[in-house]
């Protein structure tokens, strides 16, 4: 028989009538087997305010009261809510417990296991909307199966190790129900819970779906599939029915929200397709990420990424010297941090950093100790309130007449960077955020429409 893991976002599980249309979307295929799913919508913003220092008892008390009312209008839906409040009830005390602890001990393993409340409680309600429609289902702790190291915030995924706990643990559940888990959250190998980032649900179903050798992963979120750029920047945008792995890899990296990063590498190493459609309408259909695809324009979309930084260092080190750049790349590596893009002139490089590279409790990228190392040995200077814009399609570094097209689309905006060659599938300018929205409604207006 073939699997499908199906992963449902925030919104999708917002409340009970949103778990029950996502219900019927699992019920629909005999074949999805495991549900991964993120937390009710809000909850985990909640969830981060109350892991912030600066919260003070009564906004403490706020906030669990609100994050319990979301578990509880659930629980009051359900047929025999009794078989599931008891549990609520023990991981809301504990997600009080947690935010006590944190007024005296701001441990990152003590935040990562309050982050993962919200998946703790919409996993083990939505668990229980399935069985209420008459199918088998039970509520699965990932953290049994999905290994990480102790990076926490923003943990790595032991490949391996997953691959073999998940043949141990949770293949044999299958044949006989439909196995709901959490996004997001894993533990190390101490049993310590771990967050994967922000957004890191979709990496979660990738990566279980790789471990079970699954035929397909379904993203089910608020949007019909992939569009060739945001509908609420451009309103003639279109949804797109397939496209490629690589185009999809760029289009998350450069910005597309409908799909994590990271969720494309675990497909393209077992050639698992991807669908991405909304709970909201399934028979609105969506988009399927394929390793090959009939159609390959080279315009395929224009994504858009904002709260980018620019991090520019000046050293006449650099003239006629070797080495600079590597101890910059070995000190960014050290801090945990990912470069985007990179221009370099004789004495300057230029790179850019976006900030959902920062951990699952929102902390920021660039700390007083990264830039006090790098002013060691250069001039240190930093640029926010940036936006990254992308042309995503195939084969732009050889296609004639791009540059051309685009950059008189441009010719009235100040561009602050050009990478375009390092990939055939995407041409990318840095511009100001508050023109941001502009640029890419003109792009696609001369590109697609």
């Amino acid at each position: 028989m073939s699997l499908v893991v199906a992963k449902f976002g925030g919104t999708s599980v917002a409340d009970f009538d949103a778990m029950n249309r996502c219900a019927d979307i699992i019920l629909a295929n005999a074949n999805t087997r495991v549900v991964v799913v993120s937390a009710s919508s809000g909850v985990t913003n909640l969830l981060v305010e109350l892991t912030q220092a600066n919260v003070n008892d009564q906004r403490r008390l706020s906030l669990v009261t609100q994050i319990a009312k979301i578990q509880y209008d659930i629980v009051d839906k359900l047929a025999r809510p009794q078989d599931v409040a008891a549990t609520i009830d023990k991981l809301l005390s504990r997600m009080a417990v947690l935010s006590d602890k944190l007024v005296l001990d701001r441990s990152k393993a003590i935040i990562d296991e309050l982050l993962s409340m919200g998946e703790q409680c919409s996993s083990l309600l939505f668990s229980a909307v399935i069985r209420q429609k008459g199918t088998p289902s039970s509520s699965f702790d990932v953290r049994q199966v999905l290994r990480t190291d102790s990076h926490f915030g923003k943990a790595e995924p032991q490949i391996e190790q997953i691959a073999l706990l998940a043949a141990e643990h949770l293949q044999p559940l299958l044949a006989q129900q439909v196995i709901v888990t959490q996004g997001f959250i894993g533990a190390d190998e101490a049993g310590n819970t771990t967050t994967l980032g922000r957004g890191g649900s979709d990496y979660s179903a990738a990566l279980l779906a790789e471990a079970l050798k699954a035929d397909a992963v379904e993203i089910w979120t608020d949007v019909a599939g992939i569009y060739t750029t945001d509908p609420r920047l451009a309103p003639n945008a279109r949804p797109i029915p397939e496209i490629s792995f690589n185009e999809a890899a760029e289009m998350a990296t450069f910005g597309a929200k409908v799909l994590h990063p990271a969720t494309i590498l675990p497909a393209v190493r077992q050639q698992i397709q991807v669908f991405v459609g909304s709970s909201k309408a399934p028979e609105q259909g969506g988009t399927w990420i394929r390793h090959q695809v009939e159609d390959a324009p080279v315009y395929r979309a224009v994504a858009l990424r904002r709260d980018q930084t620019l991090l520019n260092l000046h050293s006449l080190q650099m003239l006629h010297a070797q080495g600079f750049l590597a101890h910059t790349f070995a000190t960014l590596a050290k801090h945990k941090i990912s470069v985007d893009l990179i221009t370099t002139s004789e004495v300057n490089v230029s790179l850019t950093l976006d900030k959902t590279g920062s951990d699952s409790s929102g902390q920021g990228l660039l700390s007083e100790s990264l830039l006090q190392e790098l002013s060691q040995n250069c001039r240190v200077r930093v640029e926010d309130k940036l936006a990254l814009v992308a042309i995503i399609g195939n084969q732009i570094a050889s296609t004639a007449g791009i540059c051309s097209r685009v950059f008189g689309v441009l010719e009235q905006h100040n561009v602050r960077m050009i990478c375009q060659g390092a990939s055939p599938h995407n041409l990318c300018v840095l511009v100001a955020e508050s023109e941001a929205a502009d640029v890419v409604n003109s792009l696609h207006q001369n590109l697609f429409e």
